[in-house]
């Protein structure tokens, strides 16, 4: 039992019980319409009932038979009724459409006399072309007579659809031929108007020649039921005739065509003529000479253009003129993909697409969502562009024509093009059957279950499941499984050829050639093609189950890649972490069946230099990607443990410092790797915090243990340690503010045992110091940790380490404004935690000084701001793209704050932070500075620190400016969010944001 009887069940009469087994789901009314005397004894023709129950809608083509057989005439419904019964094809015809079409039913009940279309059109052995339709709509015009040839114009349009309709219902007809009929009918309808505007303004005809170029789905002969119908003008002077005088003209014939198309009559409208694809679109000139078209695109023309220009095809007018303009422009077509920028333009082309959608339509669009139609001719329309420079085989305006093209020139697998050939048709169809509903422009999936019901019924031919039982669940069952199949092709259709073509192919096996597949590497953004070839064939040769795994997955592999910064990079990178792990089980399990690993992998391969060399030094942690919570950060605590367990296992310093910066090594790749992938958050602020506490836990376990190891060393040749040790953090590294390019600043504190010798004591310190330090930073396949002691009293004319008693007379005799502000950020991270804290008390008087910051050490500071700014820039450098001492950068910010934090940290507890922004806040809390100000600063803050970690993760070197390789510069625009072709923009950004923030600077630090 169907759905659809189930939920009938008891409540229907025994002479409704066949009307259900047909398909109608109101079968009350169906009987009471079937009693009317208009169609008095149809009910016991059970062909004609037989032939609704074939239709989209029975009660849909019921109630429209109704109200056709009521408008029409006597005489003419006698001769329908006799038609119906006796005629096999035009009951199918008829109530095909009146089952499906509520417009085209409304259309019949406004002109009943219009069903003999049906019959006089020889629908079954006919393809009706462009002079057909134009004959049948001149037809219409001079059988009109009431004067309105804007209405006969729309009356004709209207009969002649409803005969592709009824060919399109009844399968007479496939969807490229029903679209192209569709397109055939738009070109006639054009050509008629035309003709009409040429009548109305004779003087204009005279005038110039007038081509209507027709664009889109026109162009291409593949247009739907309902849409606007893209068209360029061209216009020429005829002979004598001055060019502005031709042009004037010409724009009042192409306005007058516009409007009887468009403006809405008694009739309704056909559809909008849209011009808006020509040159500067809206905003340029309606008409163009063909001399002023070549210019502009030999000039101005985007990418996107050109693709447009893809499906240019004379459809109205001087035909001479229109192939005039199609031969002068195909060549710049075919050019297209050599073009600067090509790759970003056609990227950004897609993403604006998606980026458009309402979020509410995502799940409903057929045209434009994931998986749906423009997934199809995107991919198509971009092969065309890269291959059709060299194969003018592929220069077809047609999508389904383009594609099998492809397939044939091997651009496409020939598997790939049938499967995207066929969900193709199913999409358009669907499309087609959407909109012939009510004849409107939507691309949307109706949320109704009628409505799902009436398309399900409609193109059950076209789905694989038996429509019968439940008919709305196979509908949705069959567009899942075709939008899943497209965005599956869609996302390797570029790629599976290029693996073809470094394979063996079998004999009579049609791939891409050498150059072919270098060119389409090209233009998918791999500046070095040919080594990219080099490494698809060493991953993708063989008959290794490595091979294999390989071959399924760099398909998907490469679009990811290409979606990158550098895909040159990724692809290499990946390409070394196979050889080096090619052999090992778990890895190709991972590949095989984590394709989220796999698309984690290919993103952080593919995101800069830092997290790949990391990864392979020690492949291994590939691992990480495949463990939900691999890349989750872990404590200080738990990273301590393990350093120091790694430290104690060894049988030398220097091996225990090696093992301790083995574990930093994984662990920064962790931290990268879950940075680049967004682990961290969605908001940059967060984000920036997470990474900052990560790096700063990181860096204070790998002190930790590499100070456990050297004072190990040093026990187990000289006995006991004679002093006790701590390790002070400064800098960003005391202020939980850590980048991956970042030295750790620290200051070496010790205190002598009771009894020890303070010579003994701090000769013992000064030897385990300068180890930890040279065998962090010693060159090694680690990672090394450059310890920074500058900032210890007298500097580098210092001792590296002093006892706790001479900082004391230190800071008491000798110390300097500076040297108070850099203690603002001092933090006991490693050693002796007693001696840390005592450290830190020791220090709170001179960076809170309970008076404040006297005058003279105001002038001071402003001074060496004011010093460092002058002196400290790099030569060549950019002060406005600075991040650590340019305008507006990460000193103005952090001096401002730390000014604050010397003045009044005394008084106020929450400004008694290492952290810059916490102070920020504190400082806002207190009323020192206003939400605003404090809002800027905080925005350049958090942008300059994290371009400082793009840098390095993108360059893996530090640096404080922008990259100027574009490659590199569009790897740091990526990590901070903005789409490819967008670094410009990131660089405006940051200077926008960095000039409000050090107006504010000037204000609160300067006064």
């Amino acid at each position: 039992m169907t759905v659809d009887e189930q939920r009938a069940g008891s409540r229907v009469s025994r002479p409704e019980i066949r009307l259900v087994r047909r398909g109608f789901t109101d079968p009350a009314r169906a009987v009471r319409l079937l009693a009317e005397p208009a169609l008095e004894g149809l009910a016991d023709d059970p062909l004609l009932l037989d032939a609704f129950g074939a239709t989209a809608d029975p009660d849909l083509a019921l109630l429209g038979l109704s109200r056709l057989l009521e408008a029409a005439g006597e005489s003419d419904r006698h001769t329908l009724r006799d038609t119906l019964t006796t005629s096999k094809p035009l009951r199918d015809r008829l109530l095909g459409v009146l089952g499906a079409s509520t417009a085209l039913a409304d259309h019949l009940a406004r002109h009943p006399h219009d069903w003999h279309v049906l019959v006089t059109f020889e629908l079954r052995d006919m393809h009706p072309g462009p002079a057909d339709f134009r004959r049948a709509l001149a037809e219409s015009l001079a059988a009109d007579t009431t004067g309105r040839p804007a209405d006969a114009l729309r009356i004709g349009y209207r009969r002649c659809l409803l005969a592709i309709a009824a060919r399109d219902l009844t399968g007479t007809t496939d969807l490229a031929q029903t679209s192209a009929e569709l397109a055939d009918l738009a070109g006639a309808t054009l050509e008629t108007a035309l003709d009409l505007a040429a009548g109305q303004d004779p003087e204009a005809a005279a005038a110039c020649r007038l081509a209507v170029i027709g664009m889109g789905k026109c162009g291409g002969r593949e247009l739907n039921y309902v849409s606007d119908v893209d068209v360029i003008f061209v216009a020429e002077p005829r002979e004598g005739v001055d060019e502005q005088v031709a042009l004037q003209a010409a724009t009042r014939l192409a306005a007058a065509l516009t409007r009887l198309c468009a403006d809405t009559t008694g009739e309704g409208t056909i559809w909008p003529v849209d011009a808006n694809l020509r040159p500067e679109g809206r905003n340029g000139p309606l008409v163009r000479t063909l001399a002023s078209h070549l210019a502009y695109y030999q000039r101005w023309a985007k990418t996107w253009e050109f693709q447009a220009l893809l499906k240019a095809r004379p459809v109205a007018g001087d035909a001479e003129l229109g192939e005039a303009y199609v031969a002068a422009l195909a060549p710049l077509v075919w050019q297209a993909a050599a073009r600067e920028n090509f790759v970003t333009d056609v990227q950004q082309m897609r993403r604006r697409v998606i980026e458009s959608i309402p979020a509410t339509e995502l799940d409903r669009q057929l045209k434009l969502g994931p998986g749906g139609l423009r997934d199809v001719e995107f991919s198509v329309q971009l092969l065309q562009l890269v291959h059709g420079r060299t194969d003018p085989a592929l220069r077809s305006g047609n999508t389904l024509e383009a594609l099998a093209a492809l397939s044939r020139g091997g651009y496409v697998g020939r598997a790939d093009a049938a499967s995207l050939d066929t969900a193709y048709r199913f999409l358009r169809s669907l499309e087609h059957r959407i909109q012939l509903h009510r004849l409107r422009r939507t691309h949307l999936m109706p949320t109704g279950e009628e409505d799902q019901r009436r398309l399900a019924r409609s193109l059950a031919p076209l789905i694989n499941d038996d429509t019968r039982a439940d008919p709305v669940a196979a509908l949705r069952r069959e567009w899942k499984r075709h939008a899943v199949e497209v965005r599956r092709l869609h996302e390797k259709l570029f790629y599976r050829p290029l693996l073809d073509a470094v394979a063996e192919l079998p004999a009579g096996a049609a791939g891409l050639r050498p150059d072919a597949a270098r060119a389409r590497l090209e233009a998918l953004g791999y500046a070095d093609p040919a080594a990219a070839l080099r490494h698809l064939t060493a991953l993708a040769a063989g008959v290794s189950r490595k091979a294999a795994i390989q071959r399924t997955l760099l398909p998907v592999l490469l679009g990811w890649f290409a979606d990158s910064a550098d895909p040159d990079a990724g692809l290499l990178n990946f390409r070394q972490v196979s050889d080096a792990l090619g052999r090992t089980p778990w890895y190709l399990r991972l590949l095989r069946d984590e394709s989220a690993a796999a698309e984690q992998l290919a993103r952080v391969l593919s995101a800069g230099r830092l997290a790949p060399d990391l990864l392979l030094r020690a492949p291994e942690a590939v691992a990480m990607l495949g463990d939900p919570q691999g890349l989750a950060a872990r404590g200080r605590a738990a990273l301590e443990q393990e350093v120091l367990a790694a430290a104690g296992r060894a049988d030398s310093t220097a091996a225990g410092v090696a093992a301790v910066r083995s574990v930093r090594r994984r662990e920064l790749f962790r931290t990268a790797a879950a940075d680049v992938l967004g682990r961290f958050g969605e908001d940059p602020a967060e984000a920036l915090e997470a990474a900052g506490e990560a790096l700063t836990a990181l860096n204070a376990a790998t002190l930790q243990g590499a100070l456990r190891a050297c004072v190990a060393g040093w026990e187990a040749e000289n006995g006991g340690l004679p002093t006790r040790i701590a390790v002070i953090a400064m800098g960003r590294f005391g202020g939980h503010e850590l980048g991956y390019g970042s030295d750790a600043d620290v200051l070496f504190v010790h205190e002598p045992l009771l009894g020890s010798l303070e010579q003994d004591a701090a000769r013992a310190a000064q030897a385990v110091c300068h180890q930890l330090r040279a065998l962090l930073a010693a060159p090694s396949t680690e990672p090394p940790l450059e310890v920074d002691a500058d900032l210890r009293p007298e500097g580098r004319n210092g001792p590296l380490v002093r006892s706790l008693a001479s900082y004391a007379a230190y800071y008491r005799r000798w110390s300097h404004a500076w040297e108070s502000q850099a203690l603002l950020r001092a933090e006991p991270v490693a050693g002796d935690p007693e001696l840390g804290e005592r450290f830190r008390q020791l220090i709170d008087p001179l960076r809170y000084p309970g008076a404040g910051v006297p005058e003279r050490d105001l002038l001071e500071i402003r001074r060496i701001k004011a010093r460092i700014e002058a002196e400290r820039l790099p030569r060549g450098a950019d002060p406005t793209t600075h991040t650590k001492i340019g305008r507006g950068g990460l000193a103005d910010v952090e001096w401002t704050v730390q000014l604050l934090q010397l003045q009044h940290g005394h008084a106020l507890p929450g400004l008694r932070t290492t952290r810059t922004r916490a102070a920020l806040a504190a400082a806002v809390a207190a009323g020192l500075v206003a939400e605003e100000d404090a809002a800027v600063l905080d925005a350049a803050w958090v942008l300059a620190s994290r371009v400082r970690s793009a840098v390095m993760l993108v360059r893996g070197r530090p640096g404080d400016s922008f990259p100027a390789d574009a490659r590199e510069l569009a790897g740091v625009a990526r990590y901070l969010g903005y789409g490819a072709g967008h670094s410009g923009e990131l660089v405006d950004d940051y200077r926008r944001t960095t000039r409000r923030a050090r107006a504010v600077v000037e204000r609160l630090f300067y006064g």
